[in-house]
């Protein structure tokens, strides 16, 4: 699933610079290029463990 996440990514980013390329700009294609891209983003980010959390940890070993 992983995967995934990177796919959303490289779509959302190509469809966002195909859509930004032309003189006349397909807001509609720009727009599902973002969303594509940021799904991909928060979804990588959302496996990222919090630094907070992290912290929390190491003063409960103290």
């Amino acid at each position: 699933m992983k995967y995934l996440n990177y796919i959303l990514i490289l779509m959302g980013a190509a469809v966002a610079m195909y859509a930004k390329v032309g003189a006349n700009q397909n807001q509609y294609l720009l727009t599902i290029g973002i969303v594509f891209l940021m799904m991909g983003v928060y979804r990588v980010s959302r496996t990222i463990p919090s630094k907070v959390d992290e912290d929390a940890d190491i003063n409960e070993d103290i």
